[in-house]
């Protein structure tokens, strides 16, 4: 098997199934409980908090577990809005957000907020121009994504809250941070970044659990009411293997951080090398420079359909999608590659591949030579 759907989910590493085991044998005590099993359960989800605090270079009671980057884009967003609401109604956001974010900026629309979608151009960046011109004195908040899911644009994260500093300060600055958590390089301090929001799946982990930063300095209202667990922001009794499967994950992904970004880019960079050379018609959507994630490529290929073409890999064992994971089963073409000018041919004809650690440069001659054949013998009974 070839797997190279890794921006929906990656497979968990074995030591991480390992630690959720021995937890959910050994460590089953709930962590608010006040016997010596609560108390053991309770030091491994400081362990855990810890080593993503380290490897974010952040406090440790400025990281928040939740069950997952949704949940995290929400708590922030819902929290900093309603906290912020009595200086303005004002947010600013781009047009290529993940639908967790954009289905909250429609919700306020619909309550009486204004937000003003940013505009990218044909590889996914915003415009620093256009976002200064965006902020007034009633924007409350400006929520970027750090890296795009499906075309894996990275924004220029530290000259946005520069621009925000510069013009409104008491604008707070949210970042989805999701696809970029332990793949791209990011100082929360430095950038001066608020909230940032990531996910244990992503980084080959357990689903179902993620993570919030919140800067120390706010204090924020929860949206989630209960037990005051997560003090306080997020109440419910915390998914302990998820948190101990999480903190494994990150423990091990900052030892092999280099290494494994530098594996993936010459996979990438490979890839799409061969394909252009060997493959007529089709449209890099991704950059190839440090601009864009190492572990994304978005490719559209012309007089195919991505889902057909999708099939014909998985036939052969090799895993991709067509889009982002969380609206693939849409009948809506993708808002991302519209937002960056494709046309319908070429919107119906991307796919995404998505890398990791485990991925061979054997791998990527099996798939080329896959998709050569596949490609053309598509295009031979569309064009027919």
């Amino acid at each position: 098997m070839i797997y190279l759907d890794n921006c929906a989910t990656t497979k968990p590493r074995e030591e991480v199934v390992k630690a959720m085991y021995e937890s959910m044998m050994d460590d089953f005590g709930n962590p608010s409980s006040l016997h010596r099993l609560g108390m053991k359960a309770e030091k491994r989800v400081k362990e855990a908090r810890g080593y993503i605090a380290e490897f974010l270079n952040v406090d440790s009671n400025e990281i928040y577990f939740t069950s997952g980057g949704t949940e995290s884009n929400n708590i922030a967003i819902q929290s900093f809005v309603n906290k912020m609401a009595r200086r303005g109604k004002h947010i600013v956001t781009t047009k290529i957000e993940h639908p967790s974010v954009l289905n909250i900026m429609k919700y306020y629309e619909k309550n009486n907020f204004e937000v003003t979608y940013l505009n990218v151009d044909d590889y996914g960046y915003i415009s620093l121009d256009e976002l200064k011109s965006s902020i007034r004195d009633d924007t409350i908040l400006v929520s970027v994504m750090h890296v795009n899911n499906e075309i894996g644009s990275i924004q220029p994260i530290s000259q946005i809250k520069s621009i925000i500093k510069e013009i409104n300060p008491n604008t707070l600055f949210h970042v989805d941070g999701i696809q970029g958590f332990g793949k791209i390089d990011i100082s929360l301090k430095a950038s001066g970044i608020d909230s940032y929001s990531f996910s244990s799946h992503k980084i080959h982990g357990p689903k179902g659990i993620g993570g919030l930063f919140i800067d120390k300095k706010h204090v924020i209202s929860p949206i989630i009411f209960g037990g005051n667990q997560e003090r306080g922001l997020r109440s419910g009794t915390e998914n302990l293997p998820g948190i101990i499967g999480f903190g494994e994950a990150v423990r091990i992904m900052a030892k092999n951080y280099n290494e494994e970004r530098k594996h993936v880019f010459r996979l990438k960079e490979y890839f799409a090398n061969r394909l252009k050379a060997e493959i007529e018609d089709i449209r890099l959507n991704t950059s190839l420079d440090n601009m864009s994630s190492p572990y994304i490529l978005n490719i559209s290929f012309r007089h195919v359909r991505g889902e057909v073409l999708l099939h014909y890999l998985e036939d052969k064992d090799i895993y991709v999608s067509t889009t982002s994971a969380c609206s693939s089963r849409g009948t809506d073409k993708s808002h991302v590659l519209k937002s960056i000018g494709l046309k319908d041919e070429e919107i119906q004809g991307a796919i995404r591949f998505c890398f990791s650690y485990e991925n061979t440069m054997e791998d990527m001659d099996y798939t080329i030579d896959v998709l050569k054949e596949s490609v053309r013998e598509i295009r031979q009974i569309i064009m027919r």
